[in-house]
């Protein structure tokens, strides 16, 4: 497969497994730090046995023997997680996703800045047409306070940064950087969550959780993000905010407004216009 296509596909489906967080967070009766804590301990868990199945000894030495751009991007991609947790603690999933949305404009930023990267004409447009998707799938509402917003806002440049840092250092060992990644992330809301172990039930799902969501998203996210710009890793990553309802509606049957439907539609339509035409292949008739 020709590597930017290879990229694209990627990301996209690291943009489908993280848009599962809001299906998982739905079924999990648990508070949101424990949730994170299990979710990264079973994430790092399964990428170490993907590294040890695949490499042996020798990717399990690679844990620790990161280079600094991984330990780097390994915290960074920690700060994220927890800017995001002690957003949602100060305002609405609504209104951290309305400060998500302009993560492509700072990747596309960061991009023309540190990698020379133009972001180009078509990547500009389709990043414009999925802001206002998803400006008006949510909605701008008040419920923000400037610590949340600025909390957001972390949390949107750190993974702006993520994206830079996986195109610039594409040698970035990916098992062990997402499993350093995993293992931060529950380390940080350890002191924020319970004590006891959940039920047999609910470590099942928080199982699934860490591995589909953190393992095989980060995972995929690092290594699809070095084969194309982080303009485009970043506008296809919206496609997060129109799957996340999705889920739900398919497992609850909660019926979305017919405004995030509206929304979600743009927002999909720009992401496949922008691959459709940067691609250069023609939609059939």
């Amino acid at each position: 497969m020709n590597p930017r296509h290879l990229g694209i596909a990627l990301v996209t489906t690291s943009a489908v497994a993280w848009s599962t967080t809001g299906l998982f967070t739905r079924i999990l009766p648990l508070d949101a730090a424990t949730m994170l804590v299990w979710r990264g301990l079973f994430g790092a868990l399964g990428l170490i046995a993907v590294l040890a199945a695949t490499q042996g000894r020798t990717g399990l030495r690679e844990c620790l023997r990161l280079a600094p751009a991984g330990w780097a991007y390994a915290v960074i991609s920690a700060i994220g997680m927890l800017c995001f947790i002690a957003s949602l603690r100060l305002t609405t999933v609504a209104h951290v996703a309305i400060i998500y949305a302009i993560a492509p404009f700072l990747a596309a930023s960061l991009g023309w800045v540190i990698l020379r990267e133009p972001p180009g004409r078509t990547a500009t447009i389709a990043a414009s047409l999925a802001f206002a998707g998803a400006v008006y799938m949510i909605g701008w509402g008040d419920e923000g306070t400037w610590t949340g917003t600025a909390l957001a806002f972390g949390m949107t440049l750190a993974m702006a940064v993520m994206m830079v840092m996986g195109r610039k250092y594409p040698t970035i060992p990916t098992l062990p950087a997402a499993a350093l990644s995993a293992l931060l992330s529950a380390a940080v809301a350890i002191p924020f969550a319970q004590s006891s172990i959940p039920a047999a039930p609910d470590l099942a799902i928080l199982a699934a959780f860490g591995l589909v969501n953190s393992a095989l998203g980060l995972a995929l996210f690092l290594i699809g993000s070095r084969y194309i710009k982080p303009v485009e890793t970043a506008l296809i990553g919206a496609l997060d905010a129109p799957l996340a309802p999705l889920w739900v509606w398919i497992i609850f049957a909660e019926q979305p407004s017919a405004q995030t439907l509206l929304g979600g539609t743009i927002v999909f339509a720009a992401v496949f216009w922008h691959i459709i035409q940067s691609t250069h292949i023609t939609p059939p008739p």
